[in-house]
């Protein structure tokens, strides 16, 4: 994932507005459109009056499609029979396209969750990266 350090500033701003307490952070409003899928992040406890006050996280469609396929949200665990060895296995299987599930299949819950992967895997990732550069310091 790839975060400009403009953006890596502002979220952690935010974290630390917060109080570290990520769960205070809350998605105001969402889109989608056919080049990225936007995020707008606020403080539970401070709701702010428009979306220009909020944290603007643009994040690619092929990045969206990722942490869906990696969350397993548009698959399910299943049994299928092998074509010709007539012999049973278990694996995912795929409802649709990451993006397509998204649009087409997946229920207004469902697409909640996609949301919250979104920024928790943003979120464990900026943590993640800037633990590992404190530790090249040290």
């Amino acid at each position: 994932m790839k975060l400009t350090q403009k953006l890596k500033d502002q979220l952690w701003w935010m974290i630390i507005s917060v109080d570290y307490d990520y769960s205070r952070i809350c998605i105001a409003e969402h889109e989608l459109n056919e080049d990225t899928f936007s995020l707008w992040l606020e403080d539970k406890q401070d709701f702010k009056n428009s979306l220009d006050e909020c944290l603007l996280l643009d994040i690619s469609l092929k990045q969206f499609a990722k942490i869906i396929k990696t969350e397993g949200l548009n698959s399910y665990e299943g049994t299928k029979v092998h074509p010709t060895k007539n012999f049973a296995y278990k694996t995912r299987i795929q409802i649709n396209e990451a993006i397509n599930w998204y649009r087409e299949d997946a229920s207004l819950t469902e697409q909640q969750w996609a949301r919250e992967a979104v920024l928790r895997n943003v979120l464990t990732y900026l943590v993640e990266t800037e633990a590992a550069t404190e530790q090249e310091w040290i």
